[in-house]
């Protein structure tokens, strides 16, 4: 056996927003330390956890007290960094999409064969209450053969949006459908399995940016299921909305909490005379746990040797869905791995 969950020690790349999250959920591991580009904000991150040292890339990954590297930097380095630390010997976490593209994903891949470590991709929304209990519900086979889905999911950016990073296709890999599009597309394959038909189109509504801020998909399985999915970037209220019919009933999963709305799973059951069905409802108020689950799952992961649930190999699939969109769409992918994400001129 390895040492004690409690005992393993985390470097965190990538001190912003979602690196501060994972440093609060991090299920008994320690904060080692922690790096940024921007050095302020790993000082900042480091000063709020006791022990923790704000040190550059290289010393956090290769520190002798880290186990673990979580990898939350902006999309053009979460693969290099994420590889490195592969080599450094220390299992990662790192964020989706995991890489800009498909063909830079590979290679991270690649690495990790080698690496005889675990590997598992932030695809935290599996992790909230809703959603565990909706795999429940599903696995229990309460709703029957699962015939489609629907599922919305967006923000209304703010006053600057169109000049940060995510409209930068050379640090974003592309918009709203590698965003925020690969979060449903993972839920997706994750109660459907692999989708073989990929339709759909990613497009810029409002945002003078050379990304997608809307991108619609209609996902199929061999088996003939359906998803039908929607990423916005001009949703203006955020929200969230997942709906899941069966044969023999229906879940409705709203908001993520926070900005998005209280979180809430409804379960429509299908009585043998139809009509209205039963309905239960719950309700989940409070902070969000899913960083906190989705990072205990890992370190039981690293214990029992076993290759997370939502690995690299989820990461591919969403990833393949959304290139494969983008293509459909008049984007093009450079044939490289530094990503050039271009408009095909229209036909005058």
């Amino acid at each position: 056996m390895g040492r004690h969950l409690s005992g393993r020690g985390v470097a965190i790349v990538g001190s912003g927003l979602v690196g501060r999250k994972r440093a609060a959920a991090l299920a008994g591991a320690r904060l080692v330390a922690c790096a940024d580009t921007v050095s302020n904000r790993a000082v900042e991150l480091a000063r709020s956890v006791r022990g923790a040292i704000a040190v550059d890339v290289e010393t956090a990954i290769s520190h002798p007290d880290v186990d673990i590297v979580i990898v939350a930097t902006t999309n053009e380095a979460l693969t290099p960094v994420a590889i490195a630390a592969l080599h450094a010997g220390k299992h990662v976490l790192v964020e989706k999409p995991a890489a800009r593209n498909v063909k830079e994903l590979d290679t991270l891949i690649e690495a990790a064969r080698g690496a005889n470590r675990r590997v598992r991709v932030g695809f935290n929304h599996r992790y909230h209450p809703s959603l565990l209990e909706a795999r429940k519900i599903v696995d229990s086979g309460a709703l029957g053969s699962l015939m489609f889905m629907r599922g919305r999911y967006g923000h209304g950016g703010r006053v600057g949006y169109e000049h940060e990073w995510r409209s930068d296709p050379a640090m974003s890999g592309g918009g709203e459908l590698i965003d925020q599009g690969v979060h449903l597309i993972d839920l997706a394959g994750w109660f459907f399995g692999d989708f073989v038909d990929v339709h759909g189109v990613a497009t810029t509504y409002f945002w003078r940016m050379p990304v997608d801020d809307n991108a619609f998909m209609t996902l199929r399985t061999a088996q003939g299921q359906t998803a039908f999915l929607h990423v916005s970037c001009t949703e203006w209220k955020n929200l969230f909305s997942l709906e899941i019919y069966g044969l023999d009933g229906k879940i409705a999963i709203d908001g993520l909490g926070g900005s998005y709305g209280l979180e809430r799973l409804a379960h429509y059951h299908m009585l043998p005379e139809m009509g209205p069905p039963e309905t239960f409802i719950r309700e989940y108020p409070g902070d969000d746990s899913s960083w906190q689950v989705e990072f205990a799952e890992f370190l039981a992961d690293i214990e029992q040797h076993r290759e997370p649930s939502a690995g690299l190999e989820a990461a591919r699939r969403a990833l393949v869905v959304a290139e494969e969109i983008y293509l459909r769409s008049g984007f093009r992918f450079a044939a490289t791995a530094k990503l050039e994400l271009e408009r095909t001129p229209k036909p005058e």
